[in-house]
């Protein structure tokens, strides 16, 4: 019974609600920017969408992992490669070609010097989780903030999606990309510790420790809000110059005065 109502849930869940933004960059910018290890954070359009950007007072509610051409993640029916696995409420974890998101608003949230040994890691760990559920508990979790939204206090509204059953065959979006990084030790957000050190010179230094946090109080704001992601903007990347812009002639109303 619990199955069939948290499948209902997900079915309302991922009906489209409102339209994504305006994107930031266009579709030859990305392409041409994107590289394998890369998160790419996508501004959701559905019902679950409007619950975590409420959530985690963010503009991103879903992440994917961009894995590239070479990773051997198979081709959709159009025969365009697949290039992105997600955890997908209703799917579960799969793959599927960048051109999914191809007219969402995105950011690029770009790991910094990871090597080839890290990028394959990254992808045995995908490959081996594709086919696995999204957590259906989260899912009971998220429809409570949505009829109507309630006055969740900031501090609270984190735990609000980490409620799941904690089944390692299952996942939510953030949480599975942030285990597949804390398996090749790349930091997200650790916790971190000062300590004294122990150097006789220096009594008042302090050493730093970090601590892994459990993957499942990932959210998809933390790539954005890591100091240890570049933000990568497709746009600048590419070469942009204001002097190219075409822009509109002025109309009259409203435009700038000059003094």
């Amino acid at each position: 019974m619990f199955s069939w109502i948290a499948r209902s849930l997900a079915s309302y869940l991922s009906k489209s609600v409102v339209d994504f933004s305006v994107r930031t960059s266009t579709w030859e910018a990305l392409v041409a920017t994107v590289q394998p290890g890369d998160v790419l954070l996508v501004e959701g359009d559905t019902r679950v969408s409007v619950a975590i950007k409420y959530l985690t007072q963010s503009t991103w509610s879903h992440a994917a992992l961009y894995l590239g051409d070479s990773a051997g993640l198979g081709h959709n029916e159009n025969g365009e490669p697949n290039t992105l696995v997600e955890a997908d409420l209703e799917a579960g974890i799969r793959a599927i070609p960048l051109s999914f998101y191809r007219h969402s608003h995105t950011r690029i949230c770009r790991p910094v010097g990871l090597g080839l040994d890290d990028i394959e890691a990254l992808i045995r760990y995908s490959r081996e989780r594709l086919g696995h559920q999204y957590d259906l508990k989260n899912i009971v979790d998220l429809a409570r903030y949505l009829l109507p939204t309630p006055p969740v206090p900031v501090r609270y509204r984190r735990r609000m999606l980490a409620l799941g059953s904690g089944d390692p065959t299952r996942a939510i979006c953030s949480s599975f990309i942030a285990e597949g990084f804390q398996r090749i030790h790349y930091p997200i957000l650790p916790e971190v510790t000062a300590l004294p050190s122990d150097d006789p010179r220096c009594r008042e230094c302090e050493q730093e420790f970090y601590r892994i946090r459990h993957h499942s109080l990932f959210v998809p704001r933390d790539f954005d809000a890591s100091p240890y992601f570049e933000i990568v903007k497709p746009t600048i990347e590419q070469g942009f110059d204001y002097r190219a812009l075409a822009w509109m002639p002025s109309s009259g109303k409203g435009a700038a005065v000059e003094l």
